[in-house]
């Protein structure tokens, strides 16, 4: 997923990466209602549109005149999306049977494992003496670790489709530690995107609920 993600943004831009990454739900739905795992409903579409449209809206995509976009960079962003909702699904199942934290520790070490044969050995190294080594760290335990836990306990008690969509919180909570810690200003257009974002997923949530 991050691969694909990276990928994405090197060949085109970071509104397009992030853009095509949040087709994970999307992807989710059709999967469970080609394999029956849920039942195909307005309501759910609407969420999933709503969802996507504030993306748009947040992530400025649709400004064509601002953005660079490439055939890789556009399959990369998709197969993020893929990759995405794969995991859900993978760890949907995982969820069930073993402790968050055993599998995972498990992924994680097949990734790297993975990683390992084609990352660049050289800037792998400079890492560990980089005087930013403890954002790096920070990121990992938080944006690695915690956060993908409390995503795996989340995701026992709901259904792939609803904790695809509910994810989707990230860019918005991304764009106000923007404003807060960085200084970032958000145009009306991106604030009404978050607000959209926001409202779905909340009425989502009641909705699941109930």
């Amino acid at each position: 997923n991050f691969t694909f993600y990276f990928l994405s943004i090197q060949a085109s831009s970071v509104a397009v990466a992030a853009t095509l990454m949040y087709t994970a739900p999307v992807f989710v739905l059709l999967t469970s209602f080609l394999l029956r795992i849920e039942r195909s409903t307005w309501f759910k579409w609407g969420c999933i549109t709503g969802v996507l449209l504030g993306i748009i809206m947040l992530t400025g995509v649709y400004n064509t005149e601002s953005i660079s976009v490439s055939l890789f960079g556009v399959a990369a962003g998709l197969a993020s999306g893929l990759s995405y909702a794969l995991f859900i699904f993978g760890f949907k199942n995982a969820s069930s049977i073993g402790k968050p934290q055993t599998t995972l520790t498990i992924a994680f070490f097949s990734f790297c494992l993975v990683l390992f044969f084609i990352t660049d050995k050289d800037e792998a190294v400079a890492v560990m003496t980089s005087s930013d080594i403890g954002w790096f760290f920070l990121l990992g335990v938080i944006g690695a670790g915690i956060s993908f836990i409390l995503y795996m306990i989340g995701l026992r008690w709901t259904t792939a489709a609803t904790a695809s969509m509910v994810a989707m919180v990230e860019p918005v909570t991304a764009s106000l530690f923007g404003v807060l810690l960085i200084g970032d200003h958000l145009t009306t257009i991106q604030f009404l995107g978050m607000v959209l974002i926001l409202v779905t997923i909340t009425v989502l949530s009641v909705k699941q609920s109930e």
